[in-house]
């Protein structure tokens, strides 16, 4: 499928995707955002995917918010239009079995950063910049933001990027918990595929079911949280790939995975 504002390309299992409109700084028009649900449904329907990695086009941006040029104008039933395009497609982005990683190697601020929240590991350039700047435009984050942030980094640190605007560094995010590593520009790319490249290595359906486990256990008190990772552990020994993986391990050769 061809892609007005995406660039895709797959190799080796792992799709690359990047947020095209350097012009713009990548912002998120409705066009994007389709466009973002439009490829995670391609990519899942996709065997021979089994991680992504999402990017910003250009050298300044990841992707630098929303584009506040379609928004200015807006009503607000088109503003709840507008933050139900942004919801739809990044819940399509975190509901992906396969881990999702994103390369964050400028900025990344407002529906930028949100987009970014939605992937499961976080990785940024040495020169990124963060942050949710909505309340300087009188506006919130209305794409996630709000949540996945408070999720991520605790209610007090997301009160405090939210309700300030203000946009920090890739050190400071990631002393907040907000980014894994931080990387000179020039090895992101490298880095985050290097850590794809090691995920591809193991059982897909475990991966598959450590990503689901970790996602719906952590809004569940801990014994039904636990009772899912009990379920989950007995369907595993029922696939091919865990009857592989331990006589490979036993057999001291490596293992041979099909995903079932």
């Amino acid at each position: 499928m061809g892609y007005e504002n995406l660039k895709v390309e797959i190799a080796g299992g792992i799709a690359t995707v990047t947020v095209d409109r350097p012009k713009a700084l990548n912002a998120l028009n409705s066009q994007t955002l389709r466009e973002v649900a439009a490829v995670a449904a391609e990519l899942e329907a996709n065997p021979a995917v089994r991680a992504l990695i999402l990017t910003g086009g250009g050298e300044k941006a990841f992707v630098a918010g929303a584009d506040i040029s379609e928004m200015a104008g807006f009503t607000s039933e088109q503003g709840r239009a507008f933050s139900a395009v942004g919801h739809k497609a990044f819940a399509a982005l975190e509901a992906l079995p396969f881990p999702t990683i994103a390369a964050i190697n400028g900025f990344a601020l407002g529906g930028g950063l949100e987009l970014a929240l939605a992937c499961d590991l976080l990785y940024a350039s040495e020169k990124a910049k963060l942050g949710f700047p909505e309340a300087s435009l009188a506006v919130i984050p209305g794409f996630g933001g709000t949540q996945r942030l408070t999720r991520l980094v605790g209610k007090q640190r997301a009160k405090e990027l939210v309700l300030t605007g203000d946009r920090i560094d890739a050190a400071k995010a990631r002393e907040y918990g907000l980014l894994l590593e931080v990387l000179p520009a020039d090895q992101l790319m490298a880095h985050c595929r290097a850590v794809a490249e090691r995920i591809l290595k193991n059982g897909p359906v475990a991966v598959a079911q450590g990503k689901r486990l970790i996602e719906q256990g952590a809004d569940l008190d801990l014994g039904a949280a636990n009772a899912l990772e009990q379920q989950a552990f007995g369907v595993m020994f029922g696939t091919r790939d865990q009857k592989e993986g331990m006589e490979a391990f036993l057999a001291k050769r490596p293992a041979s995975y099909e995903g079932r």
